[in-house]
């Protein structure tokens, strides 16, 4: 069922669509390795999202804000950015703003908003951190409904607004999800700004369902827009080259966005999930010039032809082939996407043998993330589900606004069960979930996640892994390369297998993971070797590295280990 149909739904009509079956095994919890423990409150993240709603069903308020993992201090923990909404103008009620909270070390987080100097009201909507200006402090760009902003890192603790310096000021619209990558490889982030439709607060349309109360609209209400490219020019500037990279569509209703080099040259390429409009993969021309193949990959629409409701995005090499699959979410009655590499260049919808198509045929997906949560050498999907309309049971009885998030657990494969109500610590409990991320905030090892929802607290929760599986985890930094070494590609070999990560600014929805990577490793004590294909071109390799370590790896100048985990 897509935004339009779901308006047009009766009642009766929504009482006759089947549930879906139920199909995850019933096991103890202990059985699947590890258990979730929901720490909100213990680490001190006391963050309510704001989305200003006040009756007047503005397009934004059903779409929440994201979050992101991000070490700002450089002291080797993550730390936590949460984006906030605020109240609409004529409606002021509180003030709100982001929070940032520093990681102390010991399972708590201390809120340093105000004397980081990011004590700032705007209607953010995502959040993407990158090291723009290569001087080894992460940056933070968040996009906005109305004029977006950049942050810089100043390395002593603050950041100073470089909205303006930078010339992204006078780029203004219904800004999403966003990411940094370096699609020309000269070392230094380039930016790609997804936007949603052409809406303001001036201009907002009355959509009602019994022509005379006001409901949300649809996006086919309003306008597409385009999204962006910002080239950096090394200066602290960047230059729009939307219109000459190909980027540029005015029809597209962008809301998440992931890099991935889909044809394997070498060369960052991009997936952008669209609403109610067809995905986009722009290849990379290696020119500064990107080119839409969507079509052609089998991934623009659905099996049945249609444009789907794209919401979140990820990649990664599920089935261990040494390709990387996706995950897209979609609108309820959709299903989430899965995409397998069938042929160079080409992907399948694996959705419904994979077992993840049936259990999200009734959830609303937003944030998606590909992990191993485990720990056993398999990437895991979790996703972060909730309704945009508080009525959707009056029209649909077995779809609710509240959703439960899943964990597809990876059987081996690519076959996957929903194992969310067996992980624990309330992951289960129903939520209007929105941005989702992942990190390894107490470095114990194995990954930790934090959900954002619309109107709502966030949450994060601790992976307790009780088989006591080990990991390996590596750290990059670019000399060649934008110093993140974002776009990088890591490669582990043990025991005749592979495994492969990408480390990466942006994708889920609207939100950011940590830039380390995370292999699971099982029971096993050590690898064979790790291979780094790094931004720049080149490559490197190195041999029996033991498991249960964080490793450095800076680029042409070798690896060490830094700690246990």
């Amino acid at each position: 069922m897509n935004r339009r149909d779901f308006l047009l739904s009766t009642i009766s009509a929504g009482l006759t669509t089947a549930a879906a079956p139920v199909w995850a095994f019933v096991n103890p919890a202990s059985s699947l390795g590890f258990r979730l423990t929901d720490v909100t409150n213990a680490a001190g993240i006391t963050f309510h999202h704001n989305s200003g709603a006040y009756g007047g069903k503005l397009l934004p308020e059903t779409l929440g804000s994201g979050c992101a993992f991000l070490d700002y201090d450089n002291d080797g923990w993550q730390d936590i950015l949460l984006i906030n909404g605020m109240d609409w103008p004529g409606h002021k009620r509180q003030r709100s703003t982001l929070r940032l909270y520093r990681n102390n070390r010991n399972g708590t987080f201390t809120d340093v908003t105000r004397s980081a100097s990011l004590d700032v009201e705007l209607y953010g909507m995502g959040v993407a951190v990158g090291d723009y200006n290569n001087d080894g402090f992460p940056d933070i760009f968040i996009t906005c409904v109305g004029q977006s902003r950049l942050f810089r890192n100043t390395g002593k603790g603050t950041f100073v607004d470089a909205t303006r310096s930078s010339g992204l000021l006078g780029h203004q619209g219904f800004s999403t999800s966003a990411l940094w990558f370096d699609y020309d490889r000269d070392g230094l982030l380039d930016l790609f700004v997804c936007n949603y439709v052409r809406w303001s607060p001036e201009h907002d349309v009355f959509c009602s369902l019994d022509g005379s109360h006001k409901s949300y609209c649809t996006p086919e209400a309003y306008r597409g827009d385009t999204c962006w490219l910002f080239h950096n020019r090394g200066n602290g500037t960047f230059e729009d080259v939307t219109a000459t990279s190909g980027i540029f569509d005015s029809s597209s209703k962008s809301l998440g966005v992931a890099m991935f080099d889909y044809d394997r040259d070498g060369w960052p390429d991009l997936l952008v999930a669209n609403d109610t409009q067809p995905n986009k993969l722009y290849r990379n021309l290696r020119n500064g010039k990107f080119k839409d193949v969507a079509v052609e990959a089998g991934l623009a629409f659905s099996t049945e032809g249609k444009a789907r409701a794209g919401m979140g995005v990820d990649t990664g090499d599920f089935d261990g082939s040494g390709k990387a699959g996706i995950a897209i979410t979609n609108f309820d009655n959709e299903m989430i996407g899965l995409y397998r590499a069938t042929a160079p260049g080409v992907f399948d919808d694996v959705s419904i043998p994979s077992g993840i198509g049936a259990a999200s045929r009734n959830t609303l997906g937003f944030g998606c993330i590909f992990l191993d949560i485990d720990l056993d050498g398999a990437l895991d999907l979790a996703v972060a589900n909730g309704h945009i309309d508080e009525t959707v049971r009056n029209i649909r009885g077995n779809v609710g606004y509240a959703q439960p998030p899943q964990v597809f657990l990876n059987s081996g494969g690519g076959i996957f069960r929903d194992v969310a109500g067996q992980v624990g610590g309330g992951f289960e409990s129903p939520k209007v979930g929105r941005g989702l991320a992942y990190a390894d905030f107490d470095r114990d090892g194995d990954l930790d996640i934090l959900m954002t929802t619309n109107n709502g607290p966030a949450y994060l929760y601790r992976n307790d892994q009780e088989a006591r599986s080990s990991s390996i985890r590596f750290h990059l930094q670019g000399i060649k390369s934008n110093r993140d070494a974002i776009g990088a590609v890591v490669r582990i070999f043990l025991e005749g297998q592979t495994q492969s990560r990408i480390v990466r600014g942006g994708s889920s929805y609207l939100s950011q993971s940590e830039l380390p990577v995370t292999f699971g490793l099982g029971s096993r004590e050590k690898i064979d070797r790790v291979v780094i294909d790094w931004p720049s071109g080149g490559t490197e390799e190195y041999k029996d590295l033991r498991a249960g370590k964080a490793y450095n790896c800076i680029e042409t100048k070798g690896i060490h280990a830094n700690q246990n985990c």
